[in-house]
């Protein structure tokens, strides 16, 4: 992906991996662009986002991600597990992760950060908040920031 204006190509390819389906319906919500609506991938538990962006198992075609929006507390393997995992692989280490948290403590955020998460999002407030919150990312994720290109492009 050389260009991620909202204009511009095809949509980024985003995968979420989220276990609560309450969570998982507001970020689609915030995203209800058609372009966006359709590029993202939902996944709930942390074991099928590794099989995800490694294409095996069930997603032996999955493209692969231009952002990853993690859920901290996942059921089985938890979000710090992915994450090391994804950040630690040479070519998966560059896509951007941001963790999604609903925990207050502050522990979590620096452990998201030590483990070298690209952002972190509280899930905090209403979820009209919510909304608005993932809204921004949106704006500066895939609208002003420029990601880095997949492997073929």
């Amino acid at each position: 992906m050389s260009d991620s204006s909202p204009d511009s190509g095809p949509a980024p390819v985003l995968l979420l991996v989220e276990d609560n389906p309450g969570d998982a319906r507001l970020v689609q919500e915030a995203f209800s662009d058609e372009r966006l609506a359709e590029s993202l991938h939902v996944v709930t538990e942390g074991e099928d986002a590794l099989d995800f962006v490694y294409q095996r198992g069930d997603y032996p075609d999955a493209p692969r991600p231009d952002l990853v929006l993690l859920d901290w507390n996942l059921p089985g393997t938890s979000g710090d597990e992915v994450l090391m995992e994804l950040k630690d692989d040479s070519e998966l280490g560059q896509i951007p992760v941001i963790v999604l948290t609903g925990s207050q403590a502050e522990r979590d955020v620096v452990e998201a950060y030590e483990y070298h998460a690209n952002a972190c999002i509280t899930k905090s407030g209403t979820a009209d908040e919510y909304i608005d919150t993932l809204r921004s990312f949106e704006t500066f994720w895939l609208s002003t920031a420029r990601l880095p290109p997949t492997n073929g492009a």
